[in-house]
């Protein structure tokens, strides 16, 4: 019966797709899974069966699946695939990364089907094309994605739990925090106003360690996908020389996107390593199925998306977001304390892009200690050239400026990371924010000395106080703006109580006021 009901739903998909179409067939089946379309129907529902899902509740917005062969990563990728099974899911986003092909970008398939031995996927062209033209490094570049396995293995798994799905194929290359915040927030862009479609991060995680070795790693690996806090995991896999997962850069972008779509846990569904499902544990590589599920009863101190923003407004695109270094508070750093942090900045961002690695450093002075948020802005001959910060403090306001010097950098996804030569014509500003004040009056906000948060239960977004300054918005401006364009809520939401408001204020110095 069950087969029956799959050579139908078969037959309707293949009669939708027109003989002229592209179709990219299958560079794995015969080596990394069977291809016998009756002997992989037959292993894969093994597997399927076999699963025994733990209880959760909620709405399933992406997973995380392994993606080696079959025999080894099938048992535990059951259990993602177990959870989704019989969905009515329209369109299934696979988010994995190029083992093969070296690039700086963000490959997508945009040919009009995937065929595998259970038969041809349609690939949603719309969605595809609509993401390509979120950012100038996403692409059609169908090289990526021949032999790619944490493309394809994910295929023949979705053909067994679902009937009538199209799917979108994205491979990143270089997995820098740039190209995987553009993926992340373009699923987003994509996807905010759709329903009735998953993501799906590719990944395997450690590799080649011994079987105790592999345990302890990936023990930690899961505690860090747990927390749901998406930057902590993706700072957390670099400092940790990439043997945690090898497509921590796909679980970065979609557990960023499940986030701002409105997922606020992470639910395990299963993990075990190669010595589990292949016997050999000498050397072994481990396996994770997750979902991060939009919860039925939400916990809104659980929004990580307005805790550490971007700030790109496209009505200030090319210029600087920070423009008046005299707004604000001054009385948070003395001079040399100011001094020191641009030091400090410069430093880390030479380092790194020489290195490769955060600059080890210590400090001994009590207020470059506390817990601080931070912004780090970038200008390159007047140009705005990368902003990035963190809202809330969460360790030594020093450690804070060096992270976000960093990721102002190399991870701002509207430019290219910075180059070394770079560097001597730019200069850096910083923003030394005070805590966070929740108001219940909106008079209450002071147009260039308070910037500005706002959440709900599953968005957020934020204005530092020189937004009000450069377009010299009035406070209903400034706060139509945020809740409407920056978070994408109604815009008179902070009228009508429909989100939280909080209020801070910024310090700001550069290096060109000394």
């Amino acid at each position: 019966m069950k087969n029956s009901i799959f050579f139908a739903l078969l037959a309707l998909l293949l009669s939708a797709i027109p003989a002229s179409a592209v179709i990219k067939t299958s560079d794995l089946a015969g080596r990394w899974y069977t291809s016998s379309e009756e002997d992989l129907r037959k292993e894969l529902d093994s597997y399927l069966d076999s699963v025994n899902l733990p209880k959760f509740s909620g709405k399933i917005i992406g997973l995380i699946s392994p993606h080696a062969g079959l025999p080894y990563s099938g048992p535990v990728a059951a259990y993602g695939f177990k959870a989704i099974s019989g969905q009515s899911i329209k369109t299934v986003i696979v988010v994995g990364f190029s083992h093969r092909q070296h690039y700086d970008g963000i490959a997508v398939l945009d040919e009009d089907g995937f065929k595998t031995p259970l038969g041809v996927v349609e690939i949603d062209r719309e969605i595809t094309q609509e993401f390509i033209k979120e950012n100038p490094k996403i692409r059609d570049y169908p090289q990526a994605f021949s032999g790619e396995n944490s493309i394809e293995m994910q295929i023949p798994f979705l053909q067994a739990v679902l009937g009538d799905f199209k799917i979108v194929l994205i491979a990143i290359g270089d997995q820098s925090m740039a190209n995987c915040r553009i993926t992340g927030e373009s699923l987003y862009d994509v996807l905010k106003s759709r329903k009735d479609f998953i993501l799906i991060a590719s990944t395997d995680m450690s590799h080649y360690l011994s079987y105790d070795n592999a345990e302890s790693t990936d023990s930690y690996t899961i505690s860090l996908v747990k927390e749901f806090d998406a930057d902590k995991f993706f700072r957390e896999n670099l400092l940790k020389d990439r043997n945690l997962m090898c497509g921590y850069g796909a679980v970065f972008a979609v557990m960023r996107a499940s986030a701002m779509l409105g997922a606020d846990e992470t639910k395990i569904l299963k993990y075990a390593n190669s010595g589990d499902t292949w016997g050999d544990k000498s050397r072994v590589v481990g396996y994770l199925s997750a979902a991060f599920i939009k919860s039925e009863n939400r916990n809104p101190s659980r929004m990580k998306d307005a805790s550490r923003e971007i700030l790109r407004d496209p009505a200030n695109a090319g210029k600087s977001e920070i423009s008046n270094p005299k707004q604000g508070d001054k009385n948070m750093l003395n001079e040399p304390q100011r001094e020191k942090m641009l030091k400090l900045a410069r430093n880390s961002i030479e380092h790194y892009l020489k290195t490769g690695k955060r600059l080890n450093v210590t400090e001994s002075d009590p207020v470059l200690n506390r817990e601080m948020g931070a912004f780090v802005t970038l200008h390159e001959k007047g140009e705005l050239r990368g902003c990035i910060g963190n809202l809330i403090g969460q360790g030594p306001f020093y450690l804070t400026v060096r992270d976000m010097a960093v990721e102002a950098a190399t991870g701002d996804p509207r430019f290219a990371p910075v180059r070394p030569e770079e560097m001597k014509d730019i200069d850096i500003e910083i923003s030394a924010l005070s805590p966070l004040e929740k108001i219940e009056n909106p008079e209450m906000i002071e147009m260039g000395k308070h910037g500005v948060v706002v959440r709900n239960a599953s968005r957020g977004g934020v204005y530092l106080p020189q937004v009000a300054t450069e377009t010299g918005w009035s406070r209903e401006e400034f706060m139509n703006s945020l809740c409407g364009h920056k978070a994408g809520m109604v815009a008179n939401a902070w009228k009508t109580g429909k989100c939280d408001i909080y209020i801070f204020t910024a310090e700001v110095f550069r290096e060109r006021d000394k």
